[in-house]
């Protein structure tokens, strides 16, 4: 077969839909532009949210080298900071994806275009589209399944996304600099052929190009519709049909918002949370060091701090009522009685790659941060934490460490 047999997809004759065009595409293009751009900007943020450089143990992404020179101690305000920039990550990525897919839809004639390469430059551009399909592809994928709590992927998800990002935006800023000038120009001039991208021998239209953006424009609304509610939280809650998060919160009462990980996932022993068996280790300066059972925190001065629980999903709660001692009263404990230093959090969790974390020292000296022993005016509930977790503002929900049994402060 000749390569402009119409059987075979490398011939322009065999794409024969009359919606692909140089407009069509160059609209998507630029929606693509300007969303893809506040994903990557809402990524970076909500890794400098888990503190890399504090500690080893939230840096979940080793040997980043220079691409960490944007790094800043995540701020404590405002409480919902958090909770803004991921959810608006999540959600946005989820509303984009029928765009996405609608871009690659309109532009896939391209990509069996013969010659593969014409020439040295031709050759680059098509490594760098390939990148682009690829790292796009493998961004909105690992990111679903990510929201999902499906880990079908080969090693962390930490490190394949954060790698993989800066792949596929630099393929992205790359195509974006040679291609957005036409674009712009298409969609003020209504141009259709300027990329080649309309079918010689064109079907018989059944919507118009309009339609056909109008329909995309719809599927986007409707994720964003039944997704939204699982960062927004409240009632919203009941329209996040499709969010992993978005059903009905578990179980009544003061414990009765969204939970993550369950004390059973966690395999917590009720025998550790006992009155009988719990003790919270506190060490801080020159190794002094108290051990302190529940009763004995309940007899510390506790204060109360109304906050969220934002995750990396893109799922948040309501703020809650949280009750506890202060984690700057802790530190004093232990022989920082001025500044306190940063802190680091053990679990009785056994295992999980945030069974520890690290706070800095603004997140500790914040009179909101605290070693949280009830919420909505109730002890905590055992898959809330219980006996002891750790509620800071503005952190990730992996920071705030339920089920705590051990606080060493001091500069990590």
């Amino acid at each position: 077969m000749r390569d402009d047999d119409p059987r075979l997809p490398t011939s322009p004759g065999f794409w024969r839909s009359p919606l692909r065009g140089t407009w069509f595409t160059s609209v998507l293009g630029l929606v693509l532009l300007v969303g893809i751009t506040v994903l990557f900007v809402t990524g970076l943020l909500s890794y400098a949210a888990y503190n890399p450089n504090l500690a080893p143990v939230n840096d979940q992404t080793p040997d980043k080298g220079i691409l960490g020179f944007y790094l800043f101690s995540w701020p404590t305000n405002p409480s919902w900071l958090y909770r803004l920039t991921q959810g608006l990550h999540v959600t946005l990525g989820i509303a984009l994806i029928p765009v996405l897919l609608a871009k690659l839809w309109s532009v896939v004639p391209k990509l069996f275009t013969l010659p593969p390469a014409r020439s040295l430059a031709h050759a680059l551009e098509r490594i760098s589209l390939l990148l682009l399909v690829g790292g796009g592809l493998f961004e909105f994928t690992t990111g679903v399944l990510n929201i999902q709590l499906d880990y079908l992927f080969p090693g962390s998800f930490y490190p394949l996304h954060f790698y993989g990002a800066w792949v596929f935006f630099a393929a992205f800023l790359a195509h974006a600099a040679l291609k957005t000038p036409a674009a712009v120009r298409a969609v003020r001039q209504r141009r259709q052929d300027e990329a080649q991208l309309e079918s010689p021998r064109p079907a018989t239209p059944t919507v118009s190009r309009r339609g056909a953006l109008w329909f995309v424009s719809g599927a986007s609304l409707l994720l964003l519709v039944t997704t939204a509610g699982q960062s927004i939280g409240g009632a919203f809650r009941r329209t996040a049909l499709l969010a992993p998060h978005g059903g009905a919160d578990p179980g009544r009462g003061p414990n009765g918002f969204q939970i993550n990980k369950t004390a059973a996932y966690a395999r917590i022993d009720t025998r550790e949370t006992g009155a009988e068996a719990w003790r919270l280790v506190v060490t801080g300066r020159d190794g002094r060091t108290v051990r302190l059972t529940r009763p004995e925190l309940l007899r510390l001065p506790l204060h109360s701090a109304a906050l969220p629980i934002a995750c990396v999903e893109g799922w948040s709660t309501a703020d809650q009522w949280w009750r506890g001692v202060r984690l700057r009263d802790l530190a004093a404990l232990v022989g920082y009685d001025g500044d306190p230093p940063d802190v680091l959090v053990e679990s009785l969790q056994l295992h999980g790659a945030f069974r520890r974390a690290a706070l800095r020292a603004n997140q500790v000296a914040d009179p909101r941060s605290l070693l949280a022993l009830q919420v909505n005016g109730e002890d905590l509930s055992p898959d809330h934490g219980y006996p002891a977790r750790v509620i800071v503002p503005a952190a990730p929900g992996v920071l705030n460490t339920k089920w705590v049994a051990r606080m060493t402060f001091g500069d990590l």
